[in-house]
């Protein structure tokens, strides 16, 4: 993989230091508030270009990251160390084959595809290129979700036997654009959204599923792609997952609720680090990822239970990953295959509720 690039320095006029250099495709929610922050507080990578087509988008990624906006992704091909792809999920497929073809290393991110076998197909053309390909499923990195491996990893839940997990919201009125008016042909809704990172959330921590259980609806008018989906997995190990995403949710239940044989662990709210790269915090900065002590959840039993600090979230460590891939040739961050899998679940899914029965794997 290192061998795919080279230092870079940077080019007159950009202000920016020497560093891979990182062409960004999308400047939305995906690539404003996540992907460039996190790339330009990277050590070894700059943010060097911006596909965008919105002039004051364009003015901003000159002014914060001292950045070229550019109209087309293959602009980025011969410039580019390195290929962000964070447009909307119809895209990522296609962007992603053609930076590889190009010769560059890639990032997607999620959802990769649309099926396991799109995904396989791009891994494939990235190891017959010897580039890297990883995509970023960044929830991996949240506090609460690296306090539950923490949990799991040590025994003090004991064997667990049910995992609960949600991404639930309260928006009544959408908000518009393609992921709720988009088909399916978008890749649109809330079970390829929100419910890629809670699938590999509970396969990360539980282990391969055999069998897949979904309910999913639109409520709400106007929308055409599913805003409240339930999906039940059952692990090899015997263990189950009950995963809710929903954006009509007057009352949110907790995030996580893990059971266990010697204990539970029971957390509500959702991860500090979305919230503070919204509000324009540096991810670099000290403190960053950690939560205030009233956040944290509780571990133990009904008679028996503590407050336990919640993990600091470490969203920077993934694109620290993708430039120790890159000149260090460790190994990518997050693994396409298994995101392969992950998105064989939310195949099985979509046709589980389609069908209204269980399917196995």
């Amino acid at each position: 993989m290192a061998d795919a690039v080279t230092d870079a320095t940077a080019g007159p006029g950009d202000g920016a230091a020497a560093g891979l250099r990182v062409g960004l495709v999308g400047y939305g929610v995906a690539g404003a508030f996540f992907h460039a922050p996190l790339i330009a507080a990277t050590p070894g990578l700059r943010l060097s270009a911006v596909v965008t087509g919105n002039p004051e988008r364009a003015a901003e990624v000159r002014r914060r990251y001292g950045a070229r906006a550019v109209g087309d992704a293959a602009e980025l091909w011969e410039e580019s160390d390195l290929v962000v792809v964070a447009s909307p999920n119809r895209t990522h497929v296609p962007l992603a084959r053609a930076a590889l073809e190009a010769g560059l290393p890639v990032v997607v991110d999620k959802p990769l595809a649309a099926t396991a076998a799109e995904a396989r197909d791009l891994a494939r053309l990235a190891r017959e290129r010897g580039l890297m390909l990883t995509v970023f499923q960044n929830r991996r990195w949240d506090g609460d979700f690296r306090t539950v491996e923490r949990l799991v990893s040590s025994g003090e839940l004991g064997e667990v036997t049910r995992l609960e997990s949600r991404f639930e919201r309260w928006r009544p009125v959408p908000k518009g654009g393609w992921r709720e008016t988009g088909g399916a042909e978008e890749l649109g809704g809330l079970l390829y959204d929100l419910g890629s990172h809670l699938v590999d959330q509970a396969l990360r921590l539980l282990g391969p599923a055999t069998e897949v259980y979904a309910e999913s609806d639109v409520r709400r008018p106007g929308v055409a792609a599913d805003d409240d989906t339930f999906v039940a997995l059952t692990h090899a190990g015997g263990a189950r997952s009950h995963l809710w995403v929903s954006s009509v949710a007057p009352m949110l239940g907790p995030r996580f609720r893990v059971l266990g044989s010697r204990a539970g662990y029971v957390k509500h709210g959702l991860d500090v680090q979305e919230e503070r790269l919204r509000a324009g915090a540096d991810p670099g900065s000290p403190g960053f990822g950690e939560e205030p002590e009233e956040r944290w959840g509780v571990l133990g039993t009904d008679d028996d239970h503590r407050r336990v600090r919640t993990e600091p979230g470490a969203y920077l460590d993934f694109y620290r990953g993708v430039a120790a891939c890159l000149r260090e040739d460790a190994p990518p961050p997050v693994d396409p295959e298994e995101v392969a899998g992950v998105l064989t679940i939310l195949e099985a899914a979509r046709r589980s509720a389609a069908e209204r029965r269980v399917v196995p794997l």
